[in-house]
């Protein structure tokens, strides 16, 4: 019996010190590569000699590849099959750098090591963070008086005592505050963990630029949670235990089906290129399929990754109102990776791939092991189905974990509760806060090529009114072209529909257009209203479904700079055009999400939460390819099996 396998890209994330250790020697340099250490030291070494340090104040905020010209890039692929001395595309990083307190964008040619242009930014919001400055900022507050003395009055340890920060988003200020975050603080004192124990109601304010407080508020003592109960790590656990796991092996004894390339991975008819962004994290280009019938790669998505991640709290307080996470823009999706770990996060026949970011001084630094790619049997068989209809012959044929943000309360148990708290108590002192989180993905499809449409099959209910048939409905499908932006709008949810994207210039033998669908996974929509501050910044979560014309600078779904942002360049403001998409090299932008609220199973550690979606091609193959696909030669195969499967 043949089981369906599957690749899988695994990459961890969270808030880690990152180090600088060498990495093993890449191969032939492909252009939508990562930039390489030599590169980040080159892109800083230009922009200090344009810049120079003795007059300028410069921090580096993002290093990453200036995305080549797509019409360029496709057609140098194409030539370097026949011709492969074709020099490829010109390489370049995209930067942003504070530069005397303004934020400047500058294209670095690497070829030719020089400024190709170098633009200020006078708009609103401000570039992600950095892991030295959010360092620095968060321990200002050890020198500062006042918030020893707020120690001191809570009889905490000043030593077990951990700060970081957090950025205060827009509510309608006309004018810009600068360049500040808010600093909060948690204790150990018995416990590693230390989001379980956070200390309340003191706002400390931190000006980035002048690395200075200029504002503390310490406005009222709430007890600080029980270290007890909070401890997640196994050796802290104690009895009783529930029962032993048995240790589960995947054993390949000829190796893995993939081949990796430098940053091309190949599996079955699969080829796709891996890259690693800051701000973005994981990202998969030119994804390909091979068609055995036609002898030929078939192109299927040009550049997928997160676009963003947005993560609003529902608590109103005064130190919690401001506490909506736009993970990539704000922080650096990509930044906040960390190690993954064997036999932990990655089973034992995974192969690793490490990545580089910069410093703020410019300076690379590696991240090892953030990519794990490794297979594993889903579960399921491919193709099955068993004949019993021509007797007396049998014939068989086969072929979101973590940990909660939560806020210290004077409550001990639900019942003393009488007002409203945004959260559940999850502990004593313990609230955990109602959120959403909410993932937008760029998906730049490119079926069979570049020109494509989106096209929205309704399922629709038809009453059966004459006397044709005993039954009284049916459904249809009704499918939509869109046209424009606006017709490509969707919420998910109160309609049953395909949604695919189709290539209109090529069809099957049967006369459909070739295309690939979106399967959705979890479904959610905003709560909060539409003037909301930090909803007018996420407007591109108001709908699960967007749909725009290809634009190289349309990739990042709340614009370029987050931190303070004032939704004036988001996917929404940009749809607002309402650009023709039909028969246009488009891209598909998908959120999923789902509202948080906690139970007392979330605490101390979060168990992870699966959710997803999937693309499967919808009449791009003449039939189903998986009939080719030839099973491992050293298994032998059962004349029968026992399943539930029927006739489909």
């Amino acid at each position: 019996m043949a089981h369906s396998s599957k690749i899988f890209c695994c990459f961890s994330f969270l808030f880690s010190t990152l180090s600088i250790i060498p990495l093993s020697h890449q191969l032939e340099q492909h252009p939508l590569d990562s930039l390489t250490p030599n590169e980040f030291i080159r892109v800083q070494a230009i922009v200090n000699q344009s810049h120079p340090t003795t007059t300028n104040d410069i921090t580096f905020q993002y290093i990453g590849l200036n995305e080549p010209d797509k019409q360029a890039l496709i057609s140098w692929l194409q030539n370097h099959r026949t011709t492969p001395i074709t020099a490829p595309p010109p390489r370049q990083a995209f930067v942003i750098a504070r530069i005397n307190h303004q934020t400047h964008e500058l294209v670095v040619d690497l070829l030719y090591d020089n400024i190709v242009s170098d633009h200020i930014h006078h708009g609103f919001g401000y570039p992600l963070l950095t892991f030295e400055e959010q360092n620095g900022a968060s321990q200002l507050v050890f020198n500062h008086a006042p918030f020893l003395a707020a120690l001191n009055k809570r009889g905490l340890k000043v030593a077990e005592v951990i700060c970081e920060t957090f950025a205060i988003g827009w509510f309608g200020e006309t004018k810009q505050n600068g360049r500040v975050v808010k600093v909060m603080c948690y204790y150990l004192d018995g416990t590693v963990n230390l989001y379980m124990r956070p200390i309340e109601a003191i706002t400390v304010t931190v000006d980035l630029e002048a690395m200075k407080i200029t504002h503390f508020r310490d406005r009222l003592v709430v007890p600080v949670p029980k270290a007890a109960g909070t401890d997640y790590r196994e050796s802290e656990q104690k009895e009783p235990f529930g029962p032993e796991l048995k240790g589960i092996t995947v054993v390949q004894p000829d190796g893995p089906s993939f081949i990796i390339d430098g940053s091309r991975v190949r599996w079955a008819n699969w080829d796709f290129h891996l890259s690693f962004d800051a701000r973005v994290g994981p990202i998969v280009s030119l994804a390909s399929i091979y068609d055995t019938e036609k002898q030929e790669f078939r192109r299927v998505m040009y550049r997928g990754f997160v676009s963003e991640l947005f993560v609003p709290y529902m608590d109103l307080t005064e130190e919690w109102y401001y506490r909506t996470f736009f993970d990539a823009g704000e922080y650096g999706y990509g930044l906040c990776a960390v190690p993954l770990e064997p036999l932990r996060d990655c089973p034992a026949n995974a192969v690793y791939m490490g990545a580089y970011v910069a410093a703020q001084n410019g300076m690379p630094i590696e991240m090892p092991n953030v990519f794990c790619i490794f297979e594993r049997n889903a579960g399921d068989v491919m193709w099955r189905h068993t004949e019993t209809m021509i007797p007396p012959d049998l014939i068989t044929e086969v072929g979101l974990t973590g940990l909660l943000e939560v806020r210290g309360s004077k409550y001990t148990h639900k019942d003393q509760i009488d007002e409203e708290v945004y959260g559940t108590l999850l502990a004593e002192n313990t609230l955990g806060a109602y959120h959403d989180h909410f993932i937008t993905y760029h998906l730049d499809l490119d079926v069979d090529g570049e020109s494509n449409s989106f096209v929205k099959s309704k399922l629709q209910t038809v009453k059966v009114t004459d006397q044709t048939s005993p039954r009284k409905s049916y459904w249809k499908v009704v499918s939509e072209t869109a046209k424009t932006e606006s017709d490509a709008k969707i919420k998910l949810g109160s309609d049953s529909a395909e949604l695919l994207v189709v290539n209109p210039n090529k069809r099957t033998k049967m006369g459909n257009f070739v295309g690939y669908r979106l399967i959705p996974g979890s479904v959610a929509s905003p709560l909060m209203t539409d003037d909301d501050y930090p909803q007018i910044r996420a407007a591109f979560t108001e709908y699960n479904v967007w749909v725009t014309p290809y634009n190289k600078s349309e990739k990042w779904a709340g614009g370029i700079y987050i931190d303070q942002s004032r939704g004036d360049d988001t996917l929404a403001t940009w749809t607002s055009r309402n650009r023709r998409i039909e028969n246009k090299d488009i891209v598909l932008w998908y959120t999923l999400g789902f509202h948080h609220v906690p139970y007392q199973e979330d605490f101390p550690l979060m168990p992870t939460i699966s959710t997803g979606f999937e693309l499967r091609p919808a009449n791009f193959f003449e039939y189903n390819p998986v009939l080719k696909v030839k099973g491992p030669s050293n298994v032998r195969w059962p004349n029968c099996s026992v399943s539930s499967s029927g006739l489909k």
